[in-house]
């Protein structure tokens, strides 16, 4: 592919003083830089007090053909047409044809909804819908919409408004499209002959015209819309959309553009104080006001400032006029991107204009996260984002990373982790990052922090890895109901005050409801409680997960529990660390994903996460079913059928250190009694100390109670996950799931292809959480990267060193930014919180 040339079709520079020819200067370097990484096709002009200082073209017209952009190319300017279509209103009123408090349905009749006038039009307060979906709903194939189709569809089908009639601001495009059918109908002209008798024509505007694709000629100076991915560029031009006119489709060049802008104060088109009125920030019913005119912004912290950008298909423009100063920048671009629209905004107001450099990793193998097939490429990032991947060629002067031949995965993402308690002492989460992680989930098992206190912390105190986090169903139970009162259902008042406090955490960015019933803290919940909370997430489009009432003797009707869940709260429902942990039922994996298909097969979005080892960490409490802690037979019961004595590891007992590491067998030993009558004075040991030690932790352990068998099967189901359910240390899990996957069951027992893997820990996972625009390789996704070594990656996190680090994890990025590398952390802290 040639390289793309910068062409350079005017230049003017006025007289300026030493700090304005830096200004031009920087201007110019920036879009220059931009060209040069491709991030800017099209054309700027920049003026003070009525001289142009600066107006250059770079890139091409057509992507097709490379012939060069000129600074009288017309690009389609999208929503910048507004002001157009605005002008035109305001000659129509200005003639005494119309007023601006018109009834609309005075002109077009067959519009469904009375009471809306044109300046509700203009000012977005209508409460039409936008036509978008309506069209895509009604059109045929071969559909082509015009204005006159518009009218129609809303006629027939009549959609509801969104809002009352003045009473919000919301941007949509109907309102524009609604304007020019006015204009043609009074004027009994169309619209592309109404603005050139009365727009173009009087202010000498050769560049500007209206079209749309019904029309049968391209003029000659026509810039086409494109974009590019990888080495390769391709038209991303008008759709079938795109016969219609009044949010789009006028336009222009960046000469043209400054004429018009600087011929509205004259009055050479309707009168000083009528196009006063496009300026004034339009009222809502409630008596406040909203910054938007007549297809203008009013700038909110910039006095005499108004702008307006336009984005469609391959164009995103801006044009930005400062009156109080009388300066103008104007920016059109057609490449489908909007780096040059973020550089002449901040030019104007005085802002810095760092563009982020690009980096190239080249020479890996790409793993998408997709699970498809591996592919030789690069990926180049810029700034926190991905913006190309393919057979790319590096940019001058841009950072290249060589991946000498290994894979590169969407950065992973742990669907349940308890890692984020650490994360204030322990802000690097080396825990995550040696395995490969770089977003966890937190909010786990029904426990949770606040979305304010999490966002809060993270601003104080900055981390390396990305957080996201569920609201958890006993926290919010405990803060209502008091934790003196949790062995009950929640009253009907209590769980109206839930339901307030879980709404209010979604919308701050809450993935969904967690809970944790098989703990004391929500396991006294009914089914119903529940559900109505499911319902409340639903509604916040909310999913959920949780550690199941049961994950042994009653795991039947925890199953069927999650799935009723789903069904009547009609959202997705995750299971948490899927298991079976009866030893009677070991080898009865494929039974349960029996069930879970058939659940799917009914409509509910049912899926698991799991984590591959064969031993849980918990409160020794769990394994008492029925709550009974002090029953000789529940704990004998528990020692033949939950938990192997021997294999299971009492990782911390606060009331005796020196059991720290043992066995429930070697323990048994030393006390010289069975394995059920040390967990009883294991149990009740620990409920005495925390009693007398008020918020501390008296115990956890180890408990192996799962077979390799179940573990394989359920790993591979399609719609699992992987997770660690693991925290900083502890259980080796914390540092080791995701390596131990790669290293033993794709490397060792191959139950799996290296691309379904990756999948299970990047997209998938993404997927199964609600989390958007991460865990895939590709345009416009998060630049969160891992690079891994296929040939030496592997856990070494044990029992005895639950905190070894992870071979083969070579390099890993958050956000763009590296901060991790060969076992060493970089010290850098890019992490951010990661909400819906």
């Amino acid at each position: 592919m040639p390289k793309l040339v910068i062409f350079l079709s005017f230049i003017a520079i006025a007289s300026l003083t030493q700090a304005q020819q830096l200004d031009v200067k920087k201007l110019d370097s920036a879009f220059s830089g931009l060209n040069k990484i491709h991030r800017f096709n099209g054309t700027v002009l920049y003026a003070e007090k009525g001289k142009v200082l600066y107006s250059k073209a770079f890139g091409v017209t057509d992507c097709r053909t490379n012939e060069p952009l000129k600074t009288t190319s017309s690009f389609n300017l999208a929503s910048v047409t507004k002001q157009f279509i605005g002008m035109g209103i305001m000659i129509l009123k200005e003639r005494g044809q119309l007023r601006f408090d018109d009834n609309c349905k005075k002109y077009i009749p067959e519009l469904p909804y009375d009471g809306i006038t044109i300046r509700n039009l203009m000012t977005h307060t209508s409460g039409i819908p936008e036509y978008f979906d309506l069209f895509q709903m009604y059109k045929t194939p071969l559909d082509t919409l015009t204005n006159e189709k518009l009218i129609s569809l809303y006629g027939t089908y009549k959609p509801v408004l969104d809002f009352a009639t003045g009473s919000k601001w919301n941007y949509c495009n109907t309102n524009y499209v609604l304007l020019v059918s006015i204009i043609e109908r009074i004027s009994k002209q169309p619209i592309d002959v109404f603005v050139k008798k009365n727009i173009t024509g009087p202010l000498g505007l050769k560049d500007t015209y209206v079209y749309h694709v019904l029309m049968p000629a391209v003029p000659a100076n026509h810039v086409y819309g494109f974009e590019e991915t990888g080495e390769k560029k391709k038209l991303n031009d008008l759709t079938p959309f795109d016969g219609v006119v009044g949010d789009g489709n006028i336009y222009s060049s960046v000469e043209d553009l400054y004429r018009w802008e600087q011929s509205l104060s004259t009055g050479k088109l309707v009168k000083k104080e009528t196009f006063a009125e496009a300026l004034v920030p339009v009222k809502l019913k409630d008596g406040t006001t909203y910054p938007y005119g007549f297809g203008w912004f009013i700038e909110k912290d910039k006095e005499g400032a108004y702008s307006h950008t336009g984005g469609w298909v391959g164009f995103a423009n801006l044009i930005y006029s400062d009156t109080k100063n009388k300066r103008t920048i104007i920016q059109l671009s057609s490449g489908s991107n909007g780096w040059g629209i973020r550089t002449a905004r901040n030019f104007i107001q005085g802002k810095p204009l760092d563009i982020a450099q690009t980096t190239l990793i080249k020479n890996v193998v790409v793993m998408d996260g997709t699970a498809a097939p591996a592919k030789n490429e690069s990926v180049r990032i810029q700034g926190k984002k991905i913006i190309a991947v393919g057979n790319l060629q590096p940019f001058e002067g841009e950072e290249i990373i060589d991946g000498e031949g290994k894979i590169l995965s969407p950065g992973f993402i742990d669907s349940h982790s308890h890692v984020e308690s650490s994360l204030k002492k322990y802000p690097e989460g080396i825990a995550a990052l040696n395995q490969g992680i770089t977003t966890i989930v937190g909010g786990q098992d029904g426990e949770s922090d606040p979305v304010d206190s999490l966002k809060a912390e993270i601003k104080a105190t900055p981390i390396a890895i990305n957080l996201a986090t569920y609201t958890g169903h006993a926290t919010i139970r405990q803060q209502v109901m008091g934790a003196a009162n949790l062995s009950r259902p929640a009253k009907p008042e209590e769980l109206e005050k839930i339901k307030q406090i879980l709404k209010g955490e979604l919308q701050k960015g809450s993935l969904g409801l967690s809970t944790g019933l098989e703990y004391e803290e929500g396991f006294y919940s009914n089914r119903y409680e529940v559900i109505e909370l499911a319902k409340t997430t639903a509604a916040e489009k909310g999913r959920y997960i949780s550690h199941i009432r049961s994950e042994d003797i009653n795991m039947t009707d925890a199953i069927d529990e999650i799935i009723q869940i789903g069904k009547e709260a009609k959202l997705p429902v995750q299971i948490s660390h899927i298991k079976i942990a009866l030893k009677d039922d070991w080898g009865t994996a494929n039974k349960l994903l029996a069930t879970l298909q058939r659940a799917r097969a009914d409509g509910v979005d049912i899926t698991a996460d799991c984590y591959p080892y064969d031993a849980w960490h918990s409160t020794m409490r769990v394994l008492f079913p029925k709550k009974d802690f002090t029953s000789l037979a529940s704990a004998t019961y528990a020692t033949d059928h939950l938990f192997d004595a021997d294999g299971s590891v009492l990782v911390h007992f606060a009331a005796d250190t020196s059991y720290n590491g043992k066995t429930f067998g070697a323990i048994a030993k030393i006390r010289n009694e069975t394995a059920a009558q040390t967990l009883l004075y294991l149990v009740g040991t620990a409920e005495a100390y925390q009693h007398q030690h008020l918020g501390e932790s008296g115990e956890d352990i180890m408990g192996k109670s799962m077979a390799d068998e179940d573990i394989r099967t359920l790993l591979a189901w399609p719609h699992t996950n992987l997770c660690s359910d693991g925290a900083n240390g502890g259980h080796p899990r914390g540092y080791g799931s995701f390596t131990k996957l790669l290293n033993q069951y794709v490397k060792q027992q191959k139950i799996m292809s290296w691309e379904a893997a990756i999948n299970k820990m990047t997209g998938l996972a993404a997927e199964h959480t609600g989390i958007t625009n991460r865990g895939i390789i590709a345009p416009g996704y998060f630049a969160d990267l891992v690079l891994i070594d296929p040939e030496t990656v592997k856990d070494n996190a044990t029992i005895q060193n639950s905190k070894a680090l992870s071979d083969g994890i070579k390099k890993v990025w958050v956000n763009g930014v590296l901060v991790y590398t060969d076992k060493t952390f970089l010290n850098k802290y890019p992490g951010e919180f990661v909400g819906r």
